[in-house]
């Protein structure tokens, strides 16, 4: 499959690389690492990526202006993304081929090549896979495009801390890092907060529900986001605030939006990407999102993870 997606990119004049909606660092760094790798071996092609330019992540890359009329006989490759109404940019099916690289649990079978590997890291990993083979083949990595993979791969194992962490991620990450780019100032990046960011953190932690089956949560409205002056998105740096909280087996984050109330769920046992699939969204078995349209919806969400985490067996949380 890595040596089709290989051909498909020599195929093509012009490669146009999506990544989902509400990116994060996996999404971004594998959307500009692999632009960074298609631009260096065929610097005679055009290669954009697309999709809103989001200020928490302006640190790692800047995306183009790209037109209607860059879609015709275009490759379109969308990256870390599993389910098509979450690609960002929903111009995707104008191009001639499209390729879908994720690692997520197959939710939409898309694409005309489809390359999952729900055993990677992250999508940064799989697309640093992709260098390696084509490196055969006489491709190169630039510093940026390693910066760019560096850092999904960081993101998505919560600075290898995650499950999902294997040998090969190690082996990759430790390539990686022998390219000329800062990790201080990566990692400052990535990881400072602004004050008001802070505050609000320092909300949710002393206002965490915890209930007896071992499930953790924090309802965030719209008002007291305003009171804190911070934006729904920003929240996300904190999702796994509660990770370190004695006898949690997960934990869910409602944070309302305009139309919307976001649901972040994170586990350390129960598998919650089902759950989070009854209620528009999926991911990760330990790490999912969802939507709810009204606070009495997220009330049965959280009943069900209650009675999931009931469930699940005391020795294994």
């Amino acid at each position: 499959m890595i040596t089709a997606i290989i051909e498909q990119i020599k195929k093509h004049q012009t490669i146009i690389i999506h990544r989902h909606v509400r990116p994060d660092p996996d999404a971004i760094g594998s959307q500009g690492g692999l632009r960074e790798i298609i631009q260096a071996a065929c610097p005679d092609k055009r290669v954009l990526i697309t999709g809103e330019n989001d200020s928490e992540f302006q640190y790692l890359i800047q995306m183009d202006e790209v037109r209607d009329e860059d879609f015709e006989d275009s490759l379109v490759i969308v990256c870390d993304t599993a389910n098509q109404p979450r690609i960002e940019d929903e111009r995707f099916h104008l191009g001639n081929t499209l390729v879908k690289i994720d690692h997520h649990p197959e939710v939409d079978t898309y694409g005309d090549l489809s390359w999952v590997d729900t055993d990677a890291s992250s999508t940064s990993e799989m697309v640093f896979e992709l260098f390696e083979v084509w490196e055969k083949d006489g491709a190169v990595l630039t510093d940026e495009g390693a910066r760019l993979l560096y850092a999904g791969i960081v993101g998505d194992t919560g600075r290898f801390r995650h499950p999902n962490t294997t040998e090969k991620t190690f082996a990759s990450a430790g390539k990686l890092i022998r390219y000329n780019f800062s990790r201080p100032d990566l990692y400052e990046a990535m990881y400072e907060k602004p004050i008001d960011l802070v505050r609000t953190e320092g909300y949710v932690l002393s206002n965490a529900e915890m209930l007896p089956s071992g499930v953790a949560y924090i309802k965030l409205t719209k008002e007291k986001l305003e009171e804190f002056g911070v934006t729904a998105s920003m929240t996300a740096s904190f999702v796994n605030a509660f990770s370190s909280i004695q006898g949690v087996k997960a934990w869910v984050f409602f944070v309302e939006e305009e139309e919307v109330i976001r649901v972040r769920l994170r586990s350390k046992g129960p598998a919650v990407n089902e759950l989070a699939s009854r209620y528009d969204g999926g991911g990760h078995p330990m790490a999912s999102g969802a939507s709810a349209y009204s606070w009495e919806e997220t009330d049965a969400l959280l009943g069900e993870l209650d009675q999931l985490c009931r469930n699940y067996p005391e020795k294994q949380a």
